[in-house]
């Protein structure tokens, strides 16, 4: 008698709306699970459509292209003998579910609607499905006419239930319902069995990178275990298991069987077919393996280089431009392309062949076959320093070593001609001529002249992206990418429509900190001697005049605090949920030992007045890789106003009333008065709106 089972989980980098090509990939992973003697399949929720449709959830075409789909995987000669787990929308009583729906030999044995949506941070399911709320019950779906062609059959199961085969039982467990109080599928496997997870993986159209890692295991231990990240579009995990050492593993657990009596049955569909064979006495079983995890360091080195190469190939650009100031931001930037194109060299000695093909259509050279990352990184990337009089030479000579190191293709350019014009045609219109404080300037002439800079910079950016490859002689043309941090965009410290506007940004959601130190792993397992003088040198924006040839401002001067502190800061107010009062009654306790609350107090705010002044910065903000739970990306992420009255007075007031118990002869500064400034604040005071 059998009761060894092979069992295959999948991940798959399905794209949005790409019907044809999620077929297929599905088809290969079907393809590839029974050449491993696998007779199970599973794959990742909503696969057939993928994961990130959001809106077009609200769509027929999304419902009926899914159905399409699955009646062509039903008539398919690879899905046969197999039990095959799909992830799609249905439609049921015309309420929308994300169901599960398992089939074999062209009949579908179950759909499964999903039970606990997932609702919070980047997760809107609740506003496109609706979750099955019968427990343990099911009824009847009356199939579409279409699918009851391929099936013969009218209604199939729809509801809470599992599968009883011949040799075992099979039940479904979607997504966040493995991290709901009380789990529907505590029943099943509570203590012991088989269990095997399938995710998606890369970037489906949007700013997350969806990190695959399937795996399968067994009584506590892992048998099989994914790449996290890898250029792969598809990846199976097989695992051959025994059954009995489940069913003695639940033996001697008598809590396990004492609950397992007491339960309420579910409803079993039965299927004809074994997941074992009736002789495997010989088959050898899978051994467990040690899970393997990444640095934080490595995570950023592999994920947003990742999503970069998903955003190459799918635009169907020819490469990437990239503003290099010679600072860590736009050198952390230049090697996650750097980290892309050594991964994309990697798969390709690997012997992946659509990465082959997707980077010789891209160089548009059929013949091309990368071996070099830097020779890569010079035919997909475009660095330029954009200097101008307030440049020091310093940013300059960092920016070109770098490029060199990693090979792309630099451009060294001054901007000031263009500077020198936009503000002559304002003088000309006007009879006046703004100054830098240094030369005697107002902080409003200032700060304009420090934007001017950095608009133009956006605008020659998109300039040479699109011209730049026309001018060489070749096709096509580039991606903008941003390099503005995570913390930066929490503060506002930023200039909208600079160089933080761009088609994408993959390191809008990384904190400084973190940056730091992805460009000293970069450093050392690079071999990039250039990123040490980088992290070295002080952060700066070089947008005020040189004083004797030397940077005269740096970026935390200018915010006014530390990154350390923004990242606080950040991770109060989005994560523990701080507003202003909450915020300075957890740092006062936090900060004791270097600060009083007198100077907690001014901190919070300093922060929040800074916060609200340039929140509306935040709609504006490129679409970025999200990577930090305290990211202020305002599309999704971060559901908040942009319009706040900044003064925050009955907030700013509590705080004053607390200090003041404390320090009588303590006052908080009026909210209107203070000497920090923003890079850029372009919407007229008083009541400041940021986004996030």
């Amino acid at each position: 008698m059998g009761r060894k089972v092979t069992v295959a989980a999948c991940a798959l980098n399905q794209w949005a709306l790409d019907f044809q090509g999620n077929l297929q990939r599905i088809l290969k992973s079907i393809e590839i699970a029974k050449r491993k003697g696998a007779r199970y399949r599973l794959g990742p929720e909503l696969e057939i459509c993928g994961y990130g449709c959001w809106d077009h959830y609200y769509e027929s075409d999304t419902l009926l292209h899914s159905l399409q789909v699955l009646a062509a995987l039903l008539e398919s000669p690879v899905t046969q003998d197999i039990i095959c787990d799909v992830g799609m929308p249905v439609l049921h009583r015309n309420v929308r579910y994300n169901c599960r729906v398992i089939f074999l030999n062209r009949r579908i044995l179950l759909i499964r609607p999903k039970m606990a949506l997932a609702n919070e941070g980047n997760y809107r399911e609740l506003r496109w499905f609706t979750p099955w709320s019968r427990s343990r019950q099911t009824e009847e779906y009356f199939l579409p006419r279409m699918i009851q062609d391929v099936t013969k059959q009218e209604t199939v199961p729809f509801g809470d239930a599992v599968l009883a085969t011949r040799d075992t039982c099979i039940g479904s467990e979607i997504c966040e319902e493995l991290w709901t109080p009380h789990r529907s599928a505590q029943s099943l496997p509570t203590n012991g069995g088989i269990y095997l997870l399938a995710n998606q993986k890369g970037c489906d159209g949007d700013r997350l990178y969806y990190d695959g890692c399937a795996l399968i295991a067994m009584n506590g231990h892992i048998f099989a275990q994914g790449s996290q990240f890898s250029l792969d579009d598809v990846e199976v995990l097989t695992a051959t298991l025994d059954l009995e050492d489940v069913r003695s593993y639940r033996a001697e657990i008598s809590s396990r069987n004492l609950a397992a009596s007491r339960v309420s049955p579910y409803p079993r569909v039965k299927v004809d077919f074994a997941l074992s064979c009736r002789e495997d006495l010989l088959e050898p079983p899978s051994e467990p393996v040690e899970w393997m995890y990444h640095s934080p360091a490595e995570e950023i080195s592999l994920g947003p280089a990742c999503w970069l190469w998903d955003f190459l190939r799918r635009s169907r650009q020819a490469g990437f431009f990239l503003p290099l100031s010679g600072g860590v931001d736009s050198a952390a930037t230049a090697c996650l392309v750097y980290s892309m194109c050594r991964q994309v060299c990697e798969a390709v000695r690997n012997g992946n062949q659509e990465v082959l093909a997707d980077v010789r259509a891209i160089v548009d050279q059929l013949s091309y076959t990368p071996q070099d990352p830097r020779d890569l990184c010079g035919r997909l990337l475009t660095t330029c320093y954009m200097a101008s009089e307030n440049s020091s030479q310093e940013t300059c000579d960092r920016a070109k070593e770098l490029a060199q190191q990693i090979g792309s293709h630099h451009i060294g350019l001054n901007i000031d001609p263009a500077v020198t014009a936009v503000v002559g045609i304002f003088s000309l219109v006007t009879g006046k001529r703004p100054l830098f404080a240094a030369h005697g300037g107002s902080s409003r002439e200032n700060l304009a002249l420090q934007n001017v800079q950095a608009r133009l910079r956006m605008v020659l950016a998109y300039l040479f992206a699109q011209l730049s490859l026309w001018a060489r002689g070749a096709r096509g043309g580039l991606l903008v990418l941003g390099s503005a941090n995570v913390d930066e965009s929490l503060l506002g410290y930023l200039t909208k429509y600079d160089c933080s506007s761009a088609d994408i940004n993959p390191i809008g959601g990384i904190s400084k900190t973190d940056l730091k130190a992805f460009v000293h792993f970069c450093m050392e397992h690079f071999q990039l001697p250039a990123l040490q003088r980088i992290l070295a040198a002080p952060a700066t924006a070089e947008l005020e005049p040189l004083t004797d040839g030397q940077v005269s401002q740096t970026d935390e001067e200018d915010m006014g605090m530390t990154y350390a502190e923004l990242s606080v800061y950040g991770r109060l107010r989005k994560i523990a949920k701080a507003g202003p009062y909450s915020m300075f009654c957890k740092l006062v306790n936090m900060w004791k030992d270097a600060c009083s609350p007198r100077q907690v107090a001014d901190k919070v705010r300093q922060f929040f007045s800074k916060y609200a002044m340039n929140r509306h910065k935040m709609t504006t903000l490129t679409p970025a890789y999200h990577a930090e739970s305290y990211s202020p990306d305002d599309n999704r992420f971060d559901l908040r106003p942009f319009l706040y009255n900044s003064s925050w007075p009955w907030q700013f007031r509590c705080i004053e009333d607390q200090v003041t118990c404390w320090h009588p002869d303590f006052r908080l500064p009026s909210p209107m008065t203070g000497s920090w400034r923003p890079r850029d604040t372009d919407m007229v005071l008083f009541l400041k709106p940021r986004n996030s």
